[in-house]
């Protein structure tokens, strides 16, 4: 009998233990998404982003018209040439189609690079803006709204409003809610 008070009491010792430090626990969510949206600065990284693309598209489109015109003079003077000359042709083609392929590719990996550089002093000012946001407010957890497609928390309470918090420390106005 006296195992069992012994026990009872260890785990009834754990239990308010662990209410205490579950009262001290702060949890927040914010919409990194919206913030970053709503960053001044996204407008101009928008237009440069577009004006980056416009020329990737205008190189890649330079290579294309000059490989199809490549194409046609082959098309054109194929029924002259000799085979091995057709060949050899045919070879330059093929390795002029890989290239600019090649290049497609090179290109697409050039915007995500100019997209992820342009994008990386607002996302530091945004999680600096969190952090600092967390420790002003006491908050000891602060979870993204969305993680993927799902959201990350299930329940939260509506007078934790740690996004509006954040546009605040920002100095950047709410906007209205469009219902």
């Amino acid at each position: 009998m006296m195992k069992v008070k012994v026990v009872l009491s260890a785990i009834a010792l754990f239990c308010i233990g662990f209410v205490a430090q579950a009262q001290d626990l702060k949890i927040g969510y914010t919409n990194v998404e919206l913030i970053m949206d709503l960053m001044p600065e996204m407008e101009q990284i928008g237009a440069d982003i577009q004006d980056y693309q416009s020329q990737l598209q205008t190189n890649i489109q330079t290579k294309a018209q000059d490989f199809q015109r490549k194409v046609q003079a082959y098309e054109q003077s194929a029924q002259t040439m000799t085979e091995d000359a057709r060949n050899q042709k045919v070879q330059e083609l093929q390795k002029l189609q890989q290239e600019v392929q090649k290049y497609e590719q090179d290109a697409q990996v050039s915007y995500q690079r100019k997209l992820q550089e342009l994008l990386e002093p607002v996302q530091e000012k945004v999680f600096n803006a969190i952090n600092a946001v967390a420790a002003e407010n006491n908050y000891t957890h602060v979870f993204s709204e969305t993680a993927g497609n799902a959201p990350v928390l299930l329940y939260t309470r509506d007078d934790d409003k740690f996004t509006e918090l954040v546009l605040t420390k920002l100095g950047i106005e709410i906007p209205a809610r469009q219902q």
